[in-house]
């Protein structure tokens, strides 16, 4: 299983970091170890003083594929899931400013909480996903998968030129805008189209 990560897919979150809007994917990976599943809690690391959640969706990729035209595309996932791409921000602030990879960042272990699944004939419009993250209760992310810069089909085709995708492959496909610090004591809460699908409590 290889888990493929797409960094400032929505404008607004680009924004909001000050970052400029890509003109194509910005691709990172995390190991199998970063996968939270199952509801466990998240036990905040001690090398961060500014961790963040970004709660995103994630699609599963559902047979072998490399090369893929944009025709055949929705071909390759079929299902979704809510998942949290964990952030050590100030570790990121620190590698971006040397040039370095984003790793010790973002893909620590435990850095991607997900929730169960949901296939995607089961949800109303597969082309556009409402998805929300809460924080104690409060909505903090508020997203559309149809305000995503590069759509689940292009990711698709822009992967497979660089690797092969595998059945049970993982993309998390960027975070929207909202992003922000947690604490030990929070409870996150992940939502897709109003059905609670993720808890996690940071200990």
């Amino acid at each position: 299983m290889k888990i493929f990560c797409i960094g400032r897919n929505y404008a607004d979150h680009a924004k909001e970091l000050n970052n400029p809007i890509p003109t194509e994917p910005i691709v990172f990976m995390k190991p199998t170890t970063a996968l939270v599943v199952n509801n466990k809690p998240f036990y905040y690391p001690d090398f961060t003083q500014d961790l963040h959640y970004e709660g995103e969706i994630v699609l599963r990729v559902c047979k072998n594929g490399r090369s893929i035209q944009l025709e055949f595309a929705h071909r390759y996932y079929d299902a979704i899931a809510f998942g949290i791409d964990f952030t050590a921000r100030d570790l990121q602030e620190r590698l971006k400013q040397k040039g370095h990879p984003w790793e010790i960042a973002k893909a620590f272990d435990h850095s991607a909480p997900i929730s169960p699944w949901i296939p995607l004939e089961e949800l109303p419009n597969p082309r556009d996903i409402h998805f929300q993250l809460r924080k104690n209760g409060q909505v903090v992310q508020d997203g559309h998968t149809r305000d995503l810069i590069f759509s689940f089909d292009a990711l698709i085709v822009y992967l497979s030129r660089y690797f092969t995708l595998q059945k049970n492959d993982l993309i998390f496909t960027g975070t929207p805008s909202g992003v922000g610090p947690v604490q030990i004591g929070d409870v996150l809460e992940g939502f897709i189209e109003g059905r609670l699908m993720l808890t996690c409590a940071i200990k």
